[in-house]
């Protein structure tokens, strides 16, 4: 048993090495598929514990499996989707054989993607919205097509709660949360060079 989830583990390190490929149109930016799943369990722990009839343990699990498949078929974007047929299907049930857990692992998957339920939906939501983000950055540093893109990713979320995390997205610059432009740190420097 322990040789299959030390196998897992392995597999799942797989995803810190698979890159995210609709960066390849976009023409800028880039992040691995682990990348995209740890904020996406963050984003939707935040939106899962503004809900109060959302499993959150089930939304930030679905956030972190979600993708776990490409590590065996790799990352499809919207233009490869055209003529690839991706056996998501078949990897994750390659992937969870032998695990204790697997069965688990694939029901949220498989939630997931069928986005019936609120946890599916919300977590789904999550997905996009660290898509969004990510195009928010690449627009805010000259991306033209990142704003092109954002009109789309704007109209999958499907969450009253995402939406409005998005709108507040779109009228935040990204280098808010540390470049404060409105003080006269950034030509004098900290108050007191003791504190640095």
């Amino acid at each position: 048993m322990m040789k299959n989830i030390a196998n897992f583990l392995f597999e799942v390190g797989m995803l810190k090495k698979t890159p995210r490929t609709g960066y390849q149109f976009l023409g800028s930016g880039g992040e691995s598929v682990a990348d995209h799943s740890f904020r996406t369990a963050v984003i939707g722990y935040v939106l899962a514990a503004d809900n109060s009839t959302a499993d959150l343990r089930k939304v930030v699990l679905m956030c972190l499996f979600h993708d776990l498949p490409e590590a065996r078929t790799g990352d499809h974007n919207y233009v490869n989707k055209r003529y690839v047929r991706v056996a998501e299907e078949q990897a994750a049930s390659d992937l969870i054989q032998g695990l204790v857990f697997g069965e688990e692992i694939l029901h949220l998957i498989r939630e997931f993607n069928k986005a019936e339920s609120i946890e599916a939906r919300l977590a789904r939501d999550a997905d996009q919205l660290d898509l969004i983000l990510a195009l928010k950055e690449q627009k805010d540093l000259g991306n033209p097509y990142a704003g092109e893109w954002l009109s789309y990713a704007l109209q999958r979320l499907m969450s009253a709660g995402a939406k409005r995390l998005a709108a507040e997205i779109m009228e935040t610059d990204s280098t808010d949360w540390w470049f404060e432009k409105k003080t006269d740190w950034w030509v004098n420097g900290p108050e007191n060079p003791s504190n640095t």
